[in-house]
This record gives C-alpha cells, structure tokens and sequence, in this order.
C-alpha cells in the first residue's frame, strides 16, 4: 500500500520511512502542501498522512485541494491538539486525526482502519476488545462467553463503530447511518445510546476503555488501548 506523508519535519519523515517500511508500506513524502498536492495527483497514493502547519499551503488549503477531485484517505497528523483544529480538518474533508506525539501503534491501526474502509484490506467478520466479542456476520455480542442483548438502535451503532475499529466515527456520519440524514438534531440520542452501550460492554461504564468519546467530534472503538 502506497502512503504519501506531507510534512515538513525531515527527521518525523526519515522515522515514518523506516517504520512504515518495516510494515509493509511503500512511503513518498512531500515536504510542503504545493509538493503534497502535486504528488498526489502523480503517485495516486492509496492514504495519504498529512500536516496541518506546512509551507506554501497548509493543510487544510491542501484537504480542499484533494477533495476536489480525489476520495483518498486522509489521516491528519499534526501538533495542533484544539478541538477546533481538529473540526477544521474533518469538515475539510480528513478521515481521522491525530496529535503527536502519538504511539506507532496507534498510528499503523488507524491506517489499518482507513485501509479497511476504503476496501485495501478485507473486513473482519468479528471484532473482540476487552471480554467482548461483535460478532458482524451473525449480529451477535457476548460479553464473557454469555449473550449481551442490544436494541437495534445499539447494534447498528455498535457496528458501525466495530467496522471502523480505531478510526473516529463522526457524529454527523452515525446520524446519517444509522437516522439516514445529517439534518437530524442531535438532542442527546447519541449520548444516551452510547452510555447504554458502556453499562453493557464495557468493564467501568463511567470510565470507557473502548467506546470512547472524543469530544465535539464523534466516538471511536478502541480494540486494545494503551
């Protein structure tokens, strides 16, 4: 799988070379938004890791760019931690977010995530984190060993999150899944169901491991946390 990784901090890039490389990737770099988005047009990399603060375009002028004529992942890896950053770039057009420092680890399974969803790596047929086990084919979960009921309405959340394990789920993106329209206000029914889900999956319920919250954005399904 082909990475373009956008940044201008030539050590982070020599580093995510030699790792990305020893996981199987083939990574080009470009070392400032003009560069990022002409190799993107050149190389058709299958994700591209990008930025936010570059020369000549930043990132969220490059997002623009690439959405413009391209569906690529983009997963935004930046030193900007503000919660208005990271909406910026999602309603730009990115797929995910991260901040460094981050762990290689979290990185290569938000990838992995990103590689799913765009179809570069098969689904999973089921999903376990913690004593719990998502069953995708039979639409069943059990929780050590023994049947955990879900509503509908918590199964299609729980799903949709399950297929995307590590990546951020937005909330506009479960209202539309799962309500089928972005329009729809959201007046706590996210909320409501994702503590259901916590009093029945997870360990501590008011202190989640996996169904997390990141705030003013959306939920991500954490398999292993650190």
């Amino acid at each position: 799988m082909k990475l373009l990784v956008a940044d201008d901090d030539p050590q982070l890039v020599r580093a995510l070379r030699i790792t990305l490389a020893a996981h199987g990737y083939d990574v080009i770099a470009a070392p400032d938004g003009a560069a990022a988005i002409a190799m993107a047009a050149q190389a058709h990399p299958d994700i591209v890791l990008l930025d936010l603060g570059m020369p000549k375009l930043d990132g969220i002028a490059v997002i623009e760019a690439l959405r413009g004529w391209s569906d690529v992942p983009i997963l935004v890896v930046s030193g900007r931690t503000g919660s208005a950053d990271k909406v910026e770039a999602l309603d730009a057009g990115a797929d995910d977010y991260v901040t460094k420092p981050f762990q290689i680890d979290e990185l290569l399974a938000r990838l992995r995530a990103l590689a799913r969803r765009r179809g570069g790596a098969p689904a999973e047929s089921s999903v376990s984190f913690g004593e719990v086990e998502v069953d995708l084919a039979a639409k069943a979960v059990t929780r050590g060993g023994s049947r955990v009921h879900l509503t509908p309405t918590e199964w299609q959340i729980l799903e949709h999150l399950a297929r995307h394990p590590g990546a951020l789920v937005t909330r506009q993106e479960l209202l539309r899944e799962i309500w089928g329209t972005e329009q729809i206000t959201d007046t706590g029914y996210l909320r409501l169901y994702l503590s259901q889900l916590r009093k029945k999956l997870e360990r501590t319920p008011s202190a989640p491991e996996h169904l997390l919250t990141e705030q003013g954005m959306g939920y991500r399904l954490v398999l292993d946390p650190a």
